[in-house]
C-alpha cells in the first residue's frame, strides 16, 4: 500500500469580502488577493486569505458578495519587508467556482513537525498547544503551517517530538490580538489550522491505514 506522508488539501464555501487587489506577478502569470468570509456554527466567522491567478478570475470573475467555493491548498512564505507578520498565510485554490451560499471550512494536513510544541493554558485553564507543520510541496519547496490544538489533543501532542510525521484535521481561522508597539496598541490578525484530530502518521502506517486517533 503506497502511503502519502505529505497532504495540504482544503476545501472552503463562503463570501467574498471585496473586489480581488493584484498582489503580484511570478513566471508571467499575474496573481490576485481578496479575503473569503466563512461563518462558524458560533455564528462568529473567519476572514480568510485567498491567492488567485489572472486565468482563475477570467473562468470565475470574483465581486464583493458572491458566494465562492474553492478547492486547493494552504500555502505559505516567508515576509522579508518588515511590514506585518513574518509568515504570511494564503489559501491558494486548485479551483474556483460560485458557491450556494452554504459555509464549508475544511483542512487536511500531514507532514512533520518542525518546531517543539509549546504547551499552555488560558486563564480560565483551556489547554492549548501550539503546533508548525512542514508539509512538503512537489517541486523541492515546503509550507510552515501554524496549528493549535485544544483539550485532549493539546496533551496529546505536547509530547510530540520535532520530527515526528503527523495527519491532522481541523478548519483555517483567523484571529485578532492587540500588538504593543513603543507607546502604541496596534491590532494585528494572524491564521492558524485549528486542529479537530490528530495522529501520528506511523500509528497509522503500522494499523495498515486504519481509521485516524489521538496518538
Amino acid at each position: 500500500m503506497r502511503f502519502d506522508w505529505n497532504e495540504n488539501s482544503c476545501l472552503f464555501s463562503g463570501t467574498a469580502m471585496g473586489e480581488p487587489i493584484f498582489s503580484h506577478e511570478n513566471h508571467g502569470e499575474d496573481f490576485f488577493r481578496f479575503d473569503l468570509r466563512v461563518e462558524r456554527l458560533s455564528g462568529t466567522a473567519d476572514e480568510l486569505p485567498v491567492l488567485v491567478s489572472r486565468s482563475q478570475l477570467e473562468r470565475t470573475p470574483v465581486r464583493a458578495g458572491d458566494s465562492l467555493r474553492m478547492a486547493g491548498e494552504i500555502r505559505s512564505f516567508n515576509n522579508r519587508s518588515g511590514v506585518g507578520a513574518r509568515l504570511v498565510l494564503t489559501i491558494f485554490p486548485h479551483t474556483l467556482e460560485g458557491g450556494d451560499g452554504t459555509s464549508e471550512n475544511q483542512v487536511r494536513l500531514a507532514g512533520v513537525l518542525c518546531r517543539a510544541p509549546i504547551f499552555r493554558r488560558t486563564p480560565l485553564g483551556r489547554e492549548i498547544c501550539d503546533l508548525i507543520l512542514a508539509v512538503n510541496r512537489r517541486y523541492g519547496r515546503a509550507d510552515y503551517l501554524p496549528c493549535i490544538a485544544w483539550g485532549a489533543v493539546a496533551r496529546a501532542s505536547a509530547g510530540a517530538s520535532v520530527g515526528t510525521p503527523l495527519a491532522l484535521e481541523g478548519r483555517f481561522q483567523s484571529r485578532d490580538y492587540i500588538k504593543t508597539l513603543g507607546e502604541q496598541q496596534v491590532r494585528r490578525r494572524t491564521y492558524e489550522v485549528s486542529v479537530m484530530t490528530m495522529e501520528s502518521l506511523r500509528d497509522r502506517l503500522m494499523r495498515g491505514g486504519e481509521e485516524p486517533g489521538i496518538f
